[in-house]
């Protein structure tokens, strides 16, 4: 049984869902389905990988923060430490789930605390969204697809180049605007 101290600690240590998340799970879900596997990394919550789920595609969730995979597992998803989709087996998902940390930080901050690495992006927000393109197409079952959350603060012309330089063609499904940015969810095949 998880006590008080240990569920502050997850609810402060764990990347809570918003419009980011919302705006991923719904466009994943409207494009996945039975029969399908599919990764979520960076899984944070859970509510991504939970709600494509609920689609009958069978998804697995991952998170380099072990509380984050503590709370997808107690959303009853199958959750696996890892950084990024180095663990996996080559060509085994039908699809890729990623809301990156993308936030742009001054490159001497130190990420410093789990909140920290879920949100910030390094000093151009995309620290960790290159190497993810990097590494991805390995995981991807012959027609797999990746639908990779972007902002503008990351610059999606720089996103989609990476992507390219790695075999990728994509578009945008979904864009949402806001004060300060505007959310993309990328689709991205070969």
């Amino acid at each position: 049984m998880t006590d008080l101290a240990d569920r502050r600690d997850i609810e402060t240590d764990v990347y809570q869902p918003a419009e980011d998340s919302g705006l991923l799970a719904e466009a994943a879900a409207a494009e996945l389905g039975p029969g399908e596997r599919a990764l979520e990394v960076g899984c944070g919550s859970g509510y991504v990988a939970a709600r494509v789920a609920e689609t009958g595609a069978d998804v697995v969730a991952a998170d380099l923060n072990p509380h984050a995979c503590r709370q997808a597992r107690e959303r009853g998803l199958q959750a696996v430490r890892a950084d990024l989709v180095s663990p996996f087996r080559d060509g085994a998902f039908d699809a890729v789930l990623f809301n990156p940390p993308y936030l742009p930080a001054d490159p001497d901050a130190e990420r410093s605390d789990w909140m920290e690495v879920a949100l910030t992006g390094g000093e151009n927000g995309r620290a960790v969204i290159d190497p993810f393109l990097d590494s991805v197409g390995r995981v991807l079952a012959p027609d797999g697809r990746v639908f990779l959350l972007v902002s503008s603060l990351t610059g999606v012309e720089d996103v989609m180049d990476r992507a390219g330089e790695n075999g990728f063609s994509g578009a945008a499904r979904v864009e949402e605007s806001f004060p300060f940015e505007t959310l993309s969810v990328l689709e991205l095949w070969r």
